[in-house]
């Protein structure tokens, strides 16, 4: 039972009683309520009586209630157990997307929009920038195209970029596929994973079956003795999602495309002008000259790695099969076997420390103190009374979902914060990474009162079982960190529009925020705070700490490499010299390509293997879902975090005031201001990156 204080949210928790048969009637019946606006509006007012109060204000009141319904009928798709409901809830986002494609494209609107606009009013900040981004969109979105073939052009690509979105990603959730493997195979596996895999029958008698979710492929690639299974391991997960690999194809070249017809040399020149790098150039300036840098560490690490395989080889006898490569099915087995052989470090010891409730019941006293919340788990029990129906199974989507309302601490004022959804473990058709999915944006109502937003986590760490709890690798404990600090985002924004709410920011900026909260998994005070182990409930000892923090630069100039590789690829494929060059691209060789090429690690194709053998495009839901020509804000955004937290942090990271001051000055303004005034303003000058390359022990230049 919640403390007293507690019990009585003013807002009761979204309801998640979505069906396959009423979603998709809810999206037609969002669509219609503001097609119904627009067209009121459309036919009432003038470009000469066009004002901000009578054109941008009602469609931006009218987008923060549909955003109360609309994150939600889309979201089921990631979540729900039930296979029908995700296939509605797909067919929900895609009327919901084609009608935002229409609406986007309206030119009676946007006259109206384009009217008030030039009326120079006397507006707040936040609705003069929600005024000019608003005019800018239909630009982009079209209008700035003269009516006619092109324009009708660019809107039938939308829509097929849309549709491929939607279709990726779905592919992605519903992702089931595995590899059978003999118990010989699978030597080296920790006996847990194993015991947590399915069993064969029939022609599988004696075998098991690994799948590509997370805590199954990551401890086989990690601990499989054998190279060759590593390898077909490897293989076919690059491999899992081969109906992806036209739609990724197509979704390049219909950008390109549409770019083309809006003007732009190409996408990035499109994506990129809005960001905070605004130019290709910027980018691709900054990748290459981390690149160089990097180089000659990534070089330096590999020659120590190959040593390593080359001993562990002839240690088993298997050295003359030795070839001198260092393959990508090696990467994490001979990282984590350096780590525990040089350091010391057993990955599995020091999970002991870490178990998921009460690592995250810790982890969310971390937020409290530093930022002024305070977390209350809602109870079954309690869940009933919470919600609007009186059934507390209606305000959660699954059984494992753990619930908690959120609060302001006594010197925060004590009000109502939201509602913060933890959804932890893998199931068949979820989402098969970690990520934040922000349900119910925040914004004031028009009669002044605050609706409070609900964010949620989704992951995929290990279940438990019936000896153990589910227990968190380090890397593990980074990741609950790091999307539990886009929820804080999405938690701590107060904006008058739900568009810039919390995490509603530019996408160079977005992982910034949770970026530097990383830093408190590498910070012993913070390691200490949030380790118990399942067993006795001691803290991580010291020694162990050290070691831990010891390994943090272990290996990164290979890790930074990879990241290089994804960012070098998606601006790659965004800046083809002429639609002609684009049609022409082999991307999935080009992917392979560059990723040897940067990550200096061998592929199938050193061992005679053609150059596709494989499509990692396939998998990589960034560039269709959001990061297209904005990858390269993971590293980007680092030179903002790092800068953050040696400038403020870094001396005493539960600094309450310096917690708050940021929570207040960063996270509060979400989209709501440009996000360089806002770096600007909380570090007091221009963001620098010295910070940054000085983390990964280079040289700015």
């Amino acid at each position: 039972m919640a403390p007293a204080q507690y019990q009585h949210p003013p807002q009761a928790p979204p309801k998640f009683t979505g069906t396959a048969q009423n979603v998709v009637a809810d999206a037609n019946a969002l669509c219609d309520r503001t097609r119904s606006l627009l067209d009121r509006i459309a036919k009432e007012i003038t470009p000469e009586t066009a004002t901000f109060a009578n054109v941008v204000l009602p469609i931006a009141q009218d987008e923060n209630e549909c955003s109360l319904q609309n994150r939600i009928l889309g979201f089921y798709q990631s979540v729900s157990g039930n296979a029908e409901l995700r296939q509605a809830s797909t067919k929900a986002e895609e009327i919901m997307d084609e009608f935002g494609i229409e609406t986007s494209m309206r030119e009676d609107i946007f006259k109206l929009v384009n009217a008030a606009y030039q009326k120079k009013e006397d507006l707040d900040p936040e609705s003069l920038r929600l005024l000019e981004k608003e005019r800018k969109s239909y630009i982009t979105n079209g209008l700035g195209i003269p009516a006619g073939p092109d324009r009708d052009r660019y809107k039938e690509i939308r829509k097929r970029l849309s549709t491929i979105q939607i279709e990726f990603q779905k592919n992605l959730n519903e992702e089931n596929g595995g590899i059978w493997l003999s118990h010989k195979e699978l030597e080296g596996v920790p006996s847990d994973v194993i015991e947590g895999l399915e069993r064969g029958t029939g022609d599988n008698e004696g075998k098991y079956r690994l799948t590509f979710k997370y805590p199954d492929l990551f401890p086989a690639l990690k601990f499989a003795v054998d190279s060759d299974v590593r390898k077909k391991i490897f293989i076919k997960n690059e491999n899992k999602i081969i109906q992806n690999v036209p739609l990724f194809t197509e979704a390049i070249v219909l950008r390109d495309e549409a770019a083309r017809l809006l003007g732009y040399p190409d996408w990035a020149s499109f994506r990129i002008e809005d960001k905070m790098a605004k130019t290709p150039k910027t980018v691709t300036d900054f990748l290459e000259d981390l690149r160089v840098q990097l180089a000659p560490g990534g070089e330096k690490e590999k020659k120590h790695l190959l040593t390593l395989k080359s001993e562990d080889m002839k240690s088993r006898g298997t050295e003359a099969s030795y070839d001198g490569n260092y393959y990508l099915w090696d990467s994490r087995f001979y990282g984590r076997m350096m780590i525990e052989k040089e350091f010391s470090i057993n990955e599995q010891k020091i999970a002991e420390y870490f178990p998921l409730q009460s690592t995250i019941e810790r982890m969310l006293k971390i937020f409290e103190d530093l930022f002024g919340f305070v977390f209350v788990e809602v109870s079954k029990e309690d869940q009933d009374k919470l919600s609007e129906t009186g059934q507390g199974k209606d305000i959660i989507w699954h059984e494992d979902v753990k619930l908690f309302s959120v609060w302001d601490d006594e010197g925060e004022g004590s009000g109502f914060v939201g509602y913060l959804y933890l959804d932890l473990h893998p199931r068949p058709g979820k989402y098969g990474h970690a990520a934040n999915f922000g349900m119910q944006p925040g914004f004031l109502h028009p009669n002044g009162t605050r609706q409070y937003p609900a964010t949620t986590l989704v992951c995929n760490f290990s279940k438990p079982t019936a000896t153990k709890p589910s227990l968190l690798k380090h890397d593990e404990v980074v990741t609950l960190f790091h999307e539990l600090g886009h929820g804080i985002h999405d938690l701590a924004g107060r904006t008058t529009y739900s568009r810039f709410h919390g995490t509603a920011v530019v996408r160079d900026f977005v992982e910034a925020p949770s970026q530097m909260l990383e830093n408190w998994c590498w910070t012993p005070s913070q390691l200490k705070s949030l380790s118990r182990h399942y067993q006795t409930n001691e803290p991580i000892p010291d020694d162990l700490i050290e070691k831990q923090i010891s390994v943090k630069h272990v290996n990164d100039a290979l890790f930074n490499l990879r990241q290089l590789h994804f960012g070098i690829f998606d601006m790659t494929v965004h800046t083809p010299k002429s639609h002609e060059a684009c049609k022409d691209l082999d991307i999935s060789v080009l992917y392979n390509t560059l990723r040897s090429e940067i990550s200096g690690l061998k592929g199938p194709e050193s061992q005679g293997l053609k150059n596709d053998w494989g499509n990692g495009q396939a998998t990589f839901g960034h560039l269709v879902g959001g990061y297209d020509a904005g990858y390269y804000g993971y590293l980007s955004s680092q030179v903002y975090s790092t800068d953050m937290f040696y400038s403020v942090f870094k001396k005493d990271p539960m600094d309450a005031t310096e917690g708050r001051r940021y929570r207040h000055m960063v996270l509060k303004k979400g989209g709501s201001q440009d996000e360089m005034t806002t770096l600007e303003e909380f570090l007091g000058r221009k963001p620098s990156s010295e910070s940054f390359y000085k983390e990964l022990g280079l040289v700015k230049k």
